[in-house]
């Protein structure tokens, strides 16, 4: 048992130290050059890294461990850095935005997939890629639909590139839609990127509360995952029949069994001890602060980590066709978004 945890941490090690690194060397560079911020030049620096002198395997554990585990742990700690308050900012109609949100996102992903004809498996995984979570989403629903390794893994790097681009495009665009107002930005930014880590980075070069309130309305659909995979084990998968067709009773069975145990995720869980912790306590300004400071650490550790992982080869063997199919996804996203936001708040 002790040399399999030395092993792991020995893999791990690397690829963390970089990461952590460039979180470091991001942040003095952000002291000279604000308006870009720490979380932006991490993920630059990491991705322009990982492509030339750092393009190794060695650090692959490592990269993977900071960008899920220690983002994980930073949103984990910000539930002491929200209040009830915060969230009543959100509110029913907050709810309403990202259920309809996803919805329409899920459908359009899978009705423009169908008519560019790529299967259905595929167009599924980049309906939950791009409406609920990124990498985490299309990992969880894969083994629902039995989807294969090609389409796995095409769906989360066109999934991630077009995360990136609308991370660095949508503070741009509510700043001259919205001048960067907490709810309306928060709602476009939370509710459209695709990955927590991304909406992070991408929040946070507007400011602080769009920051706060972007997590939440993200957390949202990281916890709607469970509703996406029980709908997806009910789902007829034969390509010559309807999606909706029943004619294929007992492997539909066979996958609600499967969606049965898909869980909240971990961090969600321990998000919201911690918020209600704070909201119900009078907790000391120190704890908070240093739940704050470990929290934005965390976060931009994992931000280099992530650009440490985005690969110009595989947005390159993608193919044009797909990645226009990503681009497509995102862009009626984003018009969805902005006609919803104008609805709802």
């Amino acid at each position: 048992m002790l040399t399999n945890f030395k092993k792991t941490t020995e893999a791990i090690l690397p690829g963390l130290l970089i990461s952590v690194i460039i979180s470091i060397v991001s942040q003095y560079l952000a002291t000279f050059i604000p308006t870009i911020g720490s979380a932006l030049l991490a993920i630059f620096i990491g991705i322009l890294l990982g492509n030339t002198i750092l393009n190794k395997p060695v650090l692959n554990t490592g990269t993977k461990f900071s960008e899920k585990t220690l983002l994980e742990l930073s949103i984990v700690l910000n539930g002491l850095i929200l209040d009830f308050q915060v969230l009543k900012k959100v509110g029913f109609s907050g709810f309403a935005f990202v259920i309809v949100q996803m919805g329409l996102t899920l459908f359009i992903a899978y009705q423009l997939g169908r008519l560019m004809k790529f299967n259905k498996k595929f167009s599924l995984l980049m309906g939950a890629g791009n409406a609920v979570c990124g990498s985490s989403a299309i990992g969880t629903v894969s083994p629902i639909i039995k989807a294969d390794e090609k389409d796995k893994g095409m769906s989360i790097t066109v999934v991630n590139v077009i995360g990136t681009i609308l991370m660095i495009l949508l503070p741009l665009l509510s700043s001259f839609l919205y001048q960067n107002e907490t709810v309306q930005t928060s709602a476009l930014i939370g509710g459209t990127v695709q990955s927590i880590g991304q909406v992070i980075a991408s929040a946070k070069i507007v400011g602080g509360d769009v920051t706060n309130l972007a997590i939440v309305f993200k957390l949202m659909r990281v916890l709607l995952i469970v509703g996406v995979a029980l709908l997806y084990g009910k789902l007829n998968l034969k390509e010559t029949e309807p999606l909706l067709s029943k004619s294929d009773v007992e492997e539909a069975g066979t996958k609600k069994k499967k969606t049965e145990s898909i869980g909240i995720p971990w961090f969600i869980i321990g998000f919201f001890l911690l918020f209600v912790l704070r909201s119900l306590t009078d907790l000391p300004s120190q704890i908070l602060h240093s739940a704050e400071t470990i929290s934005s650490q965390f976060e931009i550790a994992a931000l280099a980590a992530i650009g440490l992982r985005v690969k110009f080869s595989d947005i390159v063997k993608e193919g044009p066709k797909t990645m226009l199919y990503g681009l497509l996804i995102g862009l009626f996203q984003v018009i969805i978004a902005v006609v919803l936001i104008a609805w709802f708040f």
